[in-house]
């Protein structure tokens, strides 16, 4: 080979040399580099996968497809992201905790308390909500009063739960004799249809999930507090990175400040304390003896307008408890309970015909449901017309007029329900168009109607056929 022929090799090998090298440099700085950011891989995924269970404070069948408090507290903040949410189930809380400690879900939202045992394995976002965690006895059974009267075999709790911890620091610090019985793999609900059916003393719940329990649970009952509140919080991984955890807690501060956490809360629990024992007793009781002959003539009526028909039986309970004879001292009568004036607007000839009631309830309904401001949304368009079905559109106006006055918003129901009281107070009815009213009532009336709304949209989806059925029994009443 000539010089001219070898220089030219020896070029092409230094060439070859370098690429090589550079290449080699370039795998070494990938190798180096970290890996995105879990809020990154998020939105470069477009999904946030998250972890919850199945529990009527958290994410149930609603009337309309999936519901709760946690469902739409992740679905807000999966709109904040701009991505979309996969919801799984572990089987158990303690599967629950695991998928989040190994990262297999980005977070958990299954109304989790904080706790030091917890906090050593997870890290958890800014709390959102607050809940004392009561000892729940059996109505009509005897009442303990505190820990020192709980016996051997009386205490069952979920295992691993925050309850359970609790009770090992009361046990440590304040009741060396305490026992009790954790059960792996149930849930509080499981706890309370067992302690409904006497088959176990006393157990713990949170105040949020009881009040939303014991409308079916019916005997279930407070017994007494197990101390202070405590937070509830999303929890996170602590392997990688905060970033995602960030971005949860500027979205609470954010929703907290602009009202929206404070609307969710009223949503979802805003109105479960209004019924007692007796109340939803009765209230299953009509479920089995009245609603099946009238069950059709909400259907019809549904189809007609649109309304879903466990809202209009839901009214219609509200208003006579189904009795088409139900009469008022004020002459209002039916199922719906309509005026004369009423009854003639809808073309209604017999107000005590159960069929023909029902029917113009329900267009009423709309007519009322039309005069709100296309502006307001649901719910809040649905909880005012109810309150103007109730109180009259007029007066429904002048509340929300008061509610302008104070710098609050008169198209949020939390709002406005707060200043319909006041048209019974003469400094305030004096001072709007149509005067003095019973502002208490609609209140009432609307809280008790979403009541029964979700006790009917409980039983028309329950996979609890046992449950259901001792309900419409009536045993043990």
């Amino acid at each position: 080979m000539n010089q001219s022929g070898k220089a030219k090799s020896a070029i092409a090998a230094s060439i070859a040399a370098v690429v090589l090298l550079a290449g080699a440099i370039g795998l070494i700085m990938l190798l180096q580099q970290e890996p995105p950011a879990v809020l990154e891989r998020v939105r470069q995924g477009g999904t946030l996968v998250v972890a919850t269970r199945r529990a009527p404070s958290t994410y149930h069948d609603g009337a309309n497809g999936p519901d709760g408090f946690e469902f739409a507290l992740v679905q807000a903040f999966a709109r904040h992201l701009n991505v979309k949410v996969r919801f799984v189930f572990p089987p158990t809380l303690e599967a629950l905790l695991d998928a989040t400690i190994r990262g297999s879900v980005h977070l958990a939202a299954a109304g989790l308390t904080i706790t030091p045992s917890r906090e050593e394995h997870l890290a958890f976002s800014l709390p959102y909500r607050y809940v004392t965690e009561q000892v729940i006895y059996r109505r009509g059974s005897r009442r303990p009063r505190s820990l020192s009267e709980v016996g051997p075999d009386d205490l069952h709790v979920v295992a691993d739960s925050s309850h359970e911890e609790t009770l090992r620091q009361l046990n440590a610090t304040q009741f060396p004799s305490l026992t009790w019985q954790g059960h792996p793999g149930v849930s509080t609900g499981r706890l309370l249809s067992a302690l409904e059916k006497g088959n176990l003393r006393l157990t713990v719940a949170d105040s949020d999930d009881l009040a939303l329990n014991r409308r079916v649970y019916t005997h279930a009952a407070t017994a007494f507090e197990l101390g202070e509140p405590q937070p509830i919080a999303w929890a996170f991984g602590k392997t990688g990175d905060d970033d995602l955890r960030n971005a949860a807690n500027n979205f609470f501060k954010l929703i907290e400040k602009d009202g929206r956490l404070q609307r969710l809360r009223a949503r979802y629990f805003g109105h479960t304390g209004r019924l007692n024992f007796v109340d939803t007793r009765n209230f299953w009781r009509h479920v089995r003896d009245r609603l099946p002959a009238l069950q059709s003539y909400f259907e019809e009526a549904a189809e007609q307008t649109g309304i879903d028909w466990r809202l209009l039986a839901a009214i219609g309970y509200q208003e006579s408890h189904w009795r088409a004879d139900a009469v008022s001292p004020t002459g209002v009568r039916g199922i719906m309970m309509l005026t004369q004036a009423t009854a003639k607007q809808m073309g209604i000839e017999d107000r005590n015909d159960p069929k023909q009631s029902i029917v113009g309830g329900a267009k009423y309904l709309r007519v009322v449901e039309k005069k709100i401001p296309d502006r307001i949304q649901e719910p809040n368009r649905l909880w005012l017309t109810l309150a103007g079905y109730n109180i009259g559109f007029g007066h429904l106006e002048d509340a929300r007029i008061l509610t302008q006055r104070d710098g609050a918003s008169p198209d949020l129901w939390l709002e406005v329900k707060q200043r319909l009281p006041l048209l019974s107070q003469e400094k305030y009815y004096k001072t709007v168009r149509h005067g003095a009213a019973r502002g208490r009532e609609p209140v009432n009336y609307v809280d008790n109607i979403r009541n029964y709304y979700d006790l009917l949209v409980w039983y028309t989806t329950t996979s609890d056929r046992a449950t259901r059925d001792r309900l419409l029994s009536g045993e043990n009443d």
